[in-house]
């Protein structure tokens, strides 16, 4: 029987009034430009729930992409409030239907025997995910998509022993020419 391991990454309930939001802000690369945009969100009272930075092509520059829970009232201010800030060079908010959204897993979990571990490997390739590490009692695996397949995937391989999950947060990218 599985047992259930609690992790830092273990989801808590959530706020039906609360609405997911993926934003791309294009920044200066500078100490201290996070810290002011991560202000912005806090003093309105939403929650950061991914944060992924990069530095872009041009190094003088980055780009922030920020899953955030809050209500939906009031984020057409902050981004407004972000876009003010020095060293922002622009800030969107971006729809599944406007944008390419993905994030990746890896997930490490205990394989006992032979049958576990083919269920794992099916599991895995249902998914088109790759295992990346393996042992003769674990396995990690890589999966990549949108939230709710990612979701999914922890969920068909929670029925073994989940030693950890890491999330690498969404990554966005706006579909067809437009500016992401």
């Amino acid at each position: 029987m599985p047992r259930t391991i609690v992790t830092t990454d273990t989801p808590t309930s959530t706020n039906p009034d609360e609405v997911t939001h993926t934003l791309s802000i294009f920044v200066n690369n500078k100490a201290g430009v996070l810290m002011r945009i991560c202000q912005v969100f806090a003093r309105r009272g939403y929650n950061i729930e991914s944060l992924v930075v990069s530095q872009g092509r041009d190094a003088n520059f980055s780009r922030m992409t920020i899953g955030l829970k809050g209500a939906p009232e009031g984020l057409e201010q902050i981004v407004k409030q972000v876009t003010k800030l020095i060293d922002v060079m622009h800030c969107y908010e971006h729809t599944a239907a406007d944008a390419v959204v993905k994030e990746m897993l890896l997930i490490k979990f205990l394989v006992g025997d032979a049958q576990q571990r083919t269920d794992a490997l099916q599991i895995i390739e249902h998914f088109n995910g790759k295992t990346v590490d393996l042992t003769p009692s674990s396995m990690t695996a890589m999966i990549t998509g949108d939230s709710p397949k990612v979701d999914a995937a922890v969920g068909m391989l929670s029925q073994f022993d989940i030693i950890e999950t890491v999330r690498t947060g969404k990554v966005v990218m706006a579909r067809g020419e437009h500016p992401t």
